[in-house]
């Protein structure tokens, strides 16, 4: 998951965004599949669950199909918005 504290500064969340960019997309895929399987012992009923779960899933969908330039931003956002 996230291996820096969640109070770091935003130059520390520059780095998360480059490293990121450098991982292929098997690499990626895994840690989206591990943050699912760790939202999904959240309360079922909890909003936070459900639209992590979904903004997860949307990037599962991103990674698994040939992405366009636009589609790739908006992985890169919905990872950096999810800080995992």
């Amino acid at each position: 998951m996230n291996p820096e504290p969640s109070n770091s500064s935003p130059a520390a969340g520059a780095g998360i965004d480059s490293r990121w960019k450098q991982m292929g997309n098997f690499e990626k895929a895994a840690i989206v599949d591990q943050e699912i399987r760790r939202v999904q012992l959240l309360p079922p009923n909890s909003r936070y669950a459900s639209h992590r779960l979904r903004i997860l899933q949307k990037m599962q969908q991103l990674l698994s199909i040939q992405r366009t330039t636009s589609q790739d931003q908006e992985l890169e956002l919905l990872f950096a918005g999810l800080q995992i």
